[in-house]
């Protein structure tokens, strides 16, 4: 694995624990950190194969566009394109006043991570 795919699959890991404990939260638990998590977690991995696959890739948090990309060397990932679609919102949506994530689309949003975190680890050779 390229050192630099390696830094990615670091910082995945890092909004996956984070999105992991917030989710365990019993007090306090903060659904729009979550949510960003989820997404950050997702956007990263998505990095971490172009990169590992040697494809240039814009400073965007679209995660449709990301896998667009991706799409060249994992067309199976076109079975998450809506969950990805889903997760892309919370890159911006609830990191400002006006809206929050309600604990439902939080759990969602966990849930869509998760089954993506898991293809982009098996793209990777990484263990689940």
């Amino acid at each position: 694995m390229k050192p630099m795919t390696r830094e990615w699959v670091e910082k995945a890991e890092g909004d996956f624990a984070t999105m992991e404990r917030e989710f365990r939260a019993r007090k306090h638990r903060n659904n729009d950190a979550l949510c960003f998590h989820a997404q950050q977690c997702a956007e990263k991995y998505l990095k971490a194969r172009l990169c590992e696959a040697g494809i240039e890739f814009a400073k965007v948090h679209d995660l449709v566009a990301l896998l667009e990309e991706a799409l060249a060397v994992e067309p199976l990932w076109e079975a998450v394109r809506a969950d990805l679609a889903f997760l892309t919102d919370y890159a911006v949506s609830f990191r400002y006043p006006g809206q929050s994530a309600s604990r439902e689309s939080a759990k969602e949003a966990r849930r869509r991570c998760r089954v993506f975190r898991q293809a982009a680890r098996a793209a990777l050779r990484l263990k689940s």
